[in-house]
């Protein structure tokens, strides 16, 4: 799925979760200065944003196939080879990487054991590959709220709890069906308190990936219904929510 959005409008919506997980996957994949990585599906840059700050621009690489992405990553993060391009069809040569870095991507691809298998091809032999998902089949993602809220209003409705990685151990599976050695397979946590529940909610009409699409998909009355749905599931603002996402680390052969 391609995310043709505004880049701020992405940065409110998942933005505010993600940037936690930057220096956690980062550590997980024992990102460290001296090491040349790729940051592939890199959004807006959040985890740009980190890579650089460990590595200086020069050793980063980044690719995304939004084109507001890649612009705004580039413009955010200058000296750093930003890229439209798939994960599933990188623009590399074998082997130019030391690690190679997936956040919140891998459900998004269109073939994750390609994506994967891509990722591992322009990493060398023994470098590290890391990525992590939301844990949506599991309840413990940002947005679950919406889609339980969603479901009241159309019980047929597909969430994203089945998408690539999203359950636990599925996104192990994923790194070893693309011959990657899984050497680490945990949770990453993000916390986020929202002052009221209108900043909670107002992203979500910001029409930012398939919530988004969701909810610009509803007529007016709809959007209202669901709104108060969701709002009966939160705790009386200010709340912090506490979410989780899989993350896992392998390693290339060789």
């Amino acid at each position: 799925m391609s995310f043709e959005v505004a880049p701020d409008a992405y940065d409110r919506f998942m933005g505010r979760y993600s940037r936690q997980l930057s220096p956690q996957l980062s550590d997980l994949a024992g990102i460290d200065a001296g090491q040349r990585v790729l940051d592939v599906g890199c959004g807006p840059g959040a985890l740009t944003a980190e890579l650089v700050l460990r590595l200086g621009p020069g050793l980063v690489a980044a690719v995304d196939p939004s084109e507001p992405f890649v612009i705004a990553n580039a413009t955010r993060h200058p000296g750093v080879d930003v890229r439209h391009a798939s994960a599933e069809h990188l623009p590399f040569a074998d082997d130019e990487f030391d690690a190679a870095l997936a956040q919140l991507v891998i459900h998004f691809m269109s073939d994750p054991v390609r994506g994967l298998s891509e990722m591992a091809r322009v990493t060398r032999p023994g470098g590290r590959i890391a990525a992590c998902v939301w844990d949506h089949g599991g309840g413990r993602g940002p947005i679950n709220t919406y889609w339980e809220a969603a479901r009241e209003l159309d019980p047929d409705l597909k969430d994203e709890s089945l998408l690539a990685g999203s359950r636990q151990g599925h996104l192990g599976e994923l790194f070893e069906a693309a011959g990657l050695h899984v050497v680490v397979d945990t949770a990453l946590a993000s916390r986020v308190t929202h002052a009221s529940f209108e900043e909670w909610w107002e992203p979500f009409t910001l029409g930012v990936g398939p919530a988004g699409a969701h909810a610009a998909g509803l007529d007016p009355d709809q959007l209202v219904r669901l709104r108060e749905l969701s709002r009966a599931r939160l705790p009386e603002a200010p709340f912090t929510h506490e979410v989780w996402a899989w993350a896992v680390c392998g390693v290339t052969e060789g």
